[in-house]
């Protein structure tokens, strides 16, 4: 580990770059290979499931329900781990059991075995190993680096993930050309490995809160409803966040399907459309800092929950052909921007108004709500995409991103003109890039302080 007497432990020393932290360099190389990875799964089951499998709507339904269903019922749990236990061999953990998950499909095309049921099986083992990875992930971040370069910090993770995920649709999209879409999840395998690889190298200490003498984990999970039921700021943002994930669920289990059979995208366009995408949540998460400043938090988040519900529009009117597949392109790459730059905002004001202790938990709380959200969302789509039709059933997720506009538009969040303060915390670890507070342990009143997550990656579709 690194002595603590860095350039930044002298008085008047200028701040040093984030990417001379090695620490967090490790730590953003290895989440930056893992989203790569994603995106290429993004891309590539979709296609594997509708153009090799013929998979019906409600077979896509139900695919997205499985991979979505492992975050909802483990959530809460994984959270009370991460504080309680190592946060790094959590994640080298979910790490390697979904390398093992994913490396099963090429396996069994290669045996000409491969199966929707499979492809299901796998999609949920994938998902409960990525709810270990995740909800130990972020919440190690205000371990690794000062809250007062939080905001920084997140921004450019923001902007690297949606580098990554850019990179992974593109190569997804290459690789299902070069290799077939089975052989293409070989890429989403090596991103994990390297995950894991990143992860085990990072050498910062932890300090993890061992149970208290009687306390189970199901007592130590209402300790984290509780700290965010009682912290309006942390109620609301979680709120918002489960009704922004319920109407983007609903979209996103029929977008793919509805852009590769309703209106003939090919599979390369399809991956160079989620490519744009995901440019534009770089730009997004670049401008999240300068944008919080200039207008303040509240006013820019409400604006880009605004904006978000007018980028379907293309959608709901694509038809075939280059045209209208340039205009779902663009109105992607705004959306995503919008939820760059909020998501962003809205990580930084949680972690800093957080205390150590219940980081995990306080994460997996919003997690659990937004996962439970999701599988819920997944079956009403393939229920109404079925009934009604997918393009009527696309109107109705583009009508429901409306209601986490209402609820934070009710909150005094709306009109937040500058990052809240942060609670008494313990200090990073010795190769944090400012100097540790002297500030205690002490436990905050959630009512005294005034998300979204590095999921893996960026939604998949508008």
């Amino acid at each position: 580990m690194a002595s603590s007497t860095s350039p930044s432990s002298s008085p008047g020393a200028r701040t040093p770059s984030l990417w001379r932290h090695h620490n967090f360099r490790r730590y953003l190389t290895g989440q930056a290979a893992s989203v790569t990875g994603s995106s290429i799964s993004t891309m590539v089951i979709p296609v594997l499931a509708v153009l090799e499998l013929d998979a019906t709507t409600a077979e896509v339904a139900w695919l997205t329900f499985l991979g979505q269903l492992p975050p909802a019922l483990l959530a809460l749990h994984a959270g009370a781990l991460a504080d309680r236990h190592s946060k790094r061999k959590q994640m080298i953990t979910g790490d390697l059991v979904s390398a093992a998950a994913l490396t099963s499909v090429p396996v069994a095309a290669a045996l000409d075995r491969l199966s929707l049921s499979q492809l299901m099986l796998v999609a949920a083992v994938q998902g409960a190993a990525g709810v270990l990875h995740d909800a130990a992930a972020i919440s190690l971040l205000p371990s690794l680096v000062d809250r007062s370069l939080l905001q920084r910090s997140n921004s450019r993770i923001g902007s690297l993930f949606a580098i990554a995920a850019t990179a992974g649709s593109n190569l997804g999209a290459a690789l299902t050309a070069l290799l077939g879409p089975a052989r293409a999840l070989l890429g989403d395998v090596l991103s994990y490995l390297v995950s894991a690889w990143c992860t085990a190298r990072i050498q910062a200490s932890e300090n993890p809160q061992p149970a208290a003498e009687g306390h189970r984990l199901h007592t130590e999970i209402g300790e984290g409803l509780r700290y965010v039921h009682d912290d309006h700021w942390l109620r609301t943002l979680t709120l918002v966040n489960a009704t922004t994930s319920f109407a983007l669920a609903l979209l996103n289990t029929l977008w793919a399907l509805f852009l590769l059979r309703s209106i003939a995208m090919s599979a390369t366009a399809f991956g160079v459309v989620l490519g744009i995408g995901a440019l534009g949540a770089a730009a997004g998460a670049l401008a999240a800092s300068s944008l919080a400043a200039r207008y303040g938090p509240g006013p820019m988040m409400l604006a880009a929950l605004a904006i978000t519900p007018l980028t379907q529009i293309p959608l709901l009117l694509a038809s075939p052909g280059l045209f209208w597949q340039f205009a779902i392109g663009g109105a992607l790459f705004l959306q995503l921007a919008c939820a760059a730059a909020a998501g962003t905002t809205q990580r930084t004001i949680r972690q800093v108004v957080t205390h150590d202790r219940m980081q995990a938990r306080m994460q997996a709380v919003s997690t659990w709500l937004t996962s439970s959200a999701r599988p819920v969302a997944a079956l009403l789509a393939g229920g109404l995409g079925t009934w009604i039709g997918v393009r009527p059933t696309l109107v109705a997720g583009t009508c429901l991103l409306l209601v986490p506009l209402v609820v934070l538009y009710r909150s005094p969040l709306r009109s937040l003109l500058d990052m809240p303060s942060s609670p008494a915390v313990a200090s990073p670890s010795a190769e944090a890039v400012t100097p540790p507070t002297p500030s205690g342990p002490t436990v905050p009143n959630p009512a005294a302080a005034a998300d979204v997550r590095h999921e893996r990656s960026s939604e998949g579709g508008p």
